[in-house]
């Protein structure tokens, strides 16, 4: 077994516009420390409760396109909770997109999802 272990991660997700997607994250998904990066501002690093999200600039006009609209279903980012009904309690209280709603999957998860600035599905799970 390796001595060295993984200490954390961090999805990196391309956005339209850094600041937009970032003030989307903190206002309603309660991202609130933040670092910006660049002149103008092409990055970020969000965090909540220990955990990382990235934002990079997208370079061109390219369309954004979300892991859903590939595969039906398929999030770009999944975070599990420790209280999946308090953490969509908060989201729709700060007016977050709820794309779809709270439910037990068949796969033995209590979940939903919301929608980001940039189309993206961003789901939050409990393992029952």
């Amino acid at each position: 077994m390796p001595d060295a272990k993984i200490t954390g991660h961090a999805p990196v997700l391309l956005v339209k516009d850094v600041r937009t997607a970032a003030q989307y994250y903190g206002d309603k998904l309660g991202f609130r420390a933040q670092e910006f990066f660049g002149a103008p501002v092409n990055f970020a690093i969000l965090r909540r409760d220990g955990l990382t999200l990235m934002l990079g600039q997208a370079e061109d006009d390219a369309p954004i396109v979300p892991n859903w609209q590939r595969s039906h279903g398929l999030w770009n980012v999944y975070f599990w909770v420790d209280d999946v009904d308090a953490i969509y309690a908060e989201f729709q209280a700060s007016g977050a997109v709820i794309d779809y709603t709270l439910g037990i999957k068949p796969y033995g998860v209590k979940e939903f999802g919301v929608q980001d600035v940039d189309g993206y599905d961003i789901a939050f799970g409990q393992i029952l």
